[in-house]
C-alpha cells in the first residue's frame, strides 16, 4: 500500500472518531437536559401545582350508541 492510501485511511478514521465523539457529546447534553427537564416535573409534582392542574381529566366520559 503507498503512502497516499495510507493517509487517506488514516484521516478517514480520524474523521469516524471526531464525528463519534461530537455525536456523543450531543446525546450527553440531551440527556442532561431531559434530567433536569424531568427533575423539575418531579418537583413540581412534589409541591402539588401539576396534579391540581389535572384533577378534572377523566371525570366525564362520552359515549355515542
Amino acid at each position: 500500500m503507498d503512502i497516499a492510501a495510507q493517509s487517506v485511511l488514516k484521516n478517514q478514521a480520524q474523521l469516524k472518531t471526531d464525528v463519534s465523539t461530537s455525536l456523543m457529546k450531543k446525546v450527553m447534553d440531551t440527556a442532561e437536559q431531559n434530567g433536569s427537564l424531568v427533575n423539575r416535573m418531579l418537583d413540581k409534582v412534589d409541591q402539588g401545582q401539576t396534579m391540581a392542574q389535572f384533577q378534572h381529566v377523566g371525570n366525564n366520559v362520552n359515549i355515542k350508541v
